[in-house]
């Protein structure tokens, strides 16, 4: 816990941009996601394929670096997952955006969604317009999705964003297919 300020006192707090969608508010990590998202790591279906050795947060502290982990890619490279926050309750529906640390096979959008908030359409509109947001501020032609072989709830979210899967790697010591959004695709579904 962080101790109390001084009066008068202010810390910097996040000024990354909110993408707003119909139902989602995708934006900067806070202290109040810690524990929401280490809830969500806590499910051995979602560990299985998020977490970096698919075994459950079962720990305060896990969860703390994870989300610690999640907003230190934002402040080291300017950009990372967001939070996803259902706008009609405010709260954490789980993580999606850009993930791209050293040794990562390219710039990936993923996503990670609560157990709660599954079979909703989440995952495609929150990474449809993080897709969006990459396209509008980088200088890509591709951005990657690096599903796990036997997630196919990811690789049906990909599907529905017209990825295209290309290829195999090991991934944490796990087989993940490369799937693939195209600029030009992306831009011409757009136009359409």
């Amino acid at each position: 816990m962080i101790a109390p300020l001084k009066q008068g006192v202010t810390l910097a707090q996040p000024n990354g941009p909110v993408i707003e969608t119909e139902r989602l508010r995708l934006r900067q990590w806070c202290g109040a996601d810690v524990a929401p998202n280490t809830a969500m790591l806590s499910d051995p279906g979602t560990a299985r394929f998020i977490t970096v050795d698919g075994k459950p947060v079962t720990s305060e502290l896990a969860g703390w670096r994870n989300a610690a982990v999640m907003s230190g890619h934002w402040a080291l490279h300017g950009a990372g997952m967001f939070v996803v926050e259902e706008k009609k309750t405010g709260r954490f529906a789980g993580r999606v955006g850009p993930w791209f640390p050293p040794g990562w096979p390219g710039f990936e959008v993923g996503w990670g969604i609560a157990s709660d908030f599954r079979g909703k359409g989440y995952a495609v509109e929150a990474a449809r317009a993080s897709i969006d947001w990459c396209f509008a501020t980088f200088e890509l032609d591709q951005i990657l999705h690096c599903i796990d072989c036997e997630n196919t709830a990811s690789q049906a979210v990909a599907r529905r964003l017209g990825a295209e899967k290309q290829g195999e790697i090991d991934l944490f010591g796990h087989a993940a297919d490369v799937w693939v959004t195209h600029r030009d695709a992306w831009t011409a579904k757009l136009k359409a």
